[in-house]
């Protein structure tokens, strides 16, 4: 008989404290490989902040992140990436002076940890960029430069630099935000052919209809704390949640 499954994530009293304030208070968190998790949560409640702290961007007050069944507190952020913990942000800017192409190659060469610094660039590169830009979409926009292209374009582009390595942990900050709502529904399609290849996606999200569409489990933070971990369809009737998103847009669908 074999036991249980060791989480892919797990926070153990994972706590961010700035003098007197704790913008992550003490979360205790497991999710496993399988797993699809949107995090919500008024503005300023700690979620990105949280993020940060799980990819190491940021170091912990206290408490303890376990990746893949090894700790990592404390590790550099690049590192993780080589051991398949991927982040994107809410910033999308990518390298504007560069071409789409261009930028998924800097991911392609430089995110495995595995190249040689000053390798030049093979055909077996680029065709891996090409192959990726296509499943995403892009390979109509390879040869514009990142600034010129639509913010989701731009938005798709950061989810396939980050994905290129096939990381075992996906974390999003906010993909959608800024979207319009047929962009977002391309986005639920994008999230769901991610979903099927196996990779486990945490990601952070204002919008209600993203979050219950793609989320299979939803996470609320409020304070620096989990208020609620269930459900996506149950946020809105639990009491707590309404409570904190009274008189606010948080649970609007958008």
């Amino acid at each position: 008989m074999t036991g249980p499954a060791v989480p892919i994530l797990e926070c153990r009293g994972v706590s961010k404290h700035y003098g007197a304030l704790a913008a992550v208070d003490g979360i205790d968190l497991k999710i496993a490989a399988n797993e699809t998790v949107g995090i919500g949560g008024p503005n300023g409640a700690g979620k990105t902040t949280f993020f940060d702290l799980i990819s190491g961007l940021t170091a912990v007050s206290g408490g303890e992140v376990v990746f893949d069944g090894r700790p990592i507190t404390g590790r550099q952020p690049h590192r993780l990436f080589h051991e398949g913990l991927a982040r994107t942000f809410q910033v999308t800017s990518g390298f504007g002076s560069l071409t789409v192409l261009q930028n998924m190659l800097v991911s392609v060469v430089n995110g495995s940890g595995r190249e040689r610094p000053g390798l030049l660039l093979t055909r077996r590169h680029r065709d891996r960029a090409m192959a990726f830009l296509a499943e995403f979409g892009l390979a109509d926009l390879a040869n514009d430069l990142v600034s010129n292209i639509p913010v989701i374009a731009r938005k798709k582009l950061m989810v396939a630099s980050a994905v290129v390595h096939e990381p075992k942990v996906l974390l999003l900050d906010e993909p959608v935000g800024g979207l319009m709502p047929r962009e977002i529904d391309e986005f639920i399609a994008l999230m769901n052919q991610l979903r099927a290849q196996g990779i486990c996606i945490v990601f952070i999200e204002h919008v209600m209809r993203f979050l219950t569409a793609v989320a299979g489990r939803a996470l609320i933070i409020h304070q620096g704390k989990l208020i609620y971990d269930g459900d996506p369809h149950g946020i809105a009737r639990d009491e707590t949640v309404r409570s904190v998103y009274l008189g606010s847009a948080g649970l609007a669908s958008h």
